[in-house]
């Protein structure tokens, strides 16, 4: 096998059980088994779908702030409750628990990282203002 560089940006790095690990087409499936790392390039809100939440009930999900900066909120788990916001910057990741609503807002282009396992994974639009 020939081991050649990978554009993380252009490519979504799949660990599938057995240990084996390959790049493929930057495409989210929901219906995938095995961990999927994924890296984007962020200008806008717009590229973080930040007028969604998500969720993946299956595993956490790792979120990095590779350059740049982002806002990670939390939906509240009680009616009334506050989202929680995190903030990341560069060279920094939170850890979303399994299962938690989440949401990303930008606050400086840069790039991002995220890992989590796919399956079961949803997104919903966000109704609030």
């Amino acid at each position: 096998m020939t081991v050649t560089p990978i554009d993380l940006f252009a490519s979504f790095i799949h660990l599938r059980q057995g240990g084996h690990v390959h790049a493929e087409q930057p495409v989210f499936d929901p219906e995938r088994d095995g961990w999927q790392v994924m890296a984007f390039h962020v200008e806008t809100d717009a590229d973080l779908h930040a007028d969604h939440w998500e969720v993946h009930p299956e595993a956490d999900e790792v979120v990095c702030c590779l350059s740049g900066g982002i806002r990670l909120y939390l939906r509240p788990e009680r009616p009334g409750d506050e989202e929680e916001e995190i903030r990341l910057a560069a060279g920094t990741a939170a850890i979303v628990p399994r299962g938690r609503w989440h949401r990303t807002a930008l606050d400086a282009p840069g790039d991002i990282m995220a890992v989590t396992l796919p399956r079961g994974s949803r997104l919903e639009k966000r109704t609030e203002a």
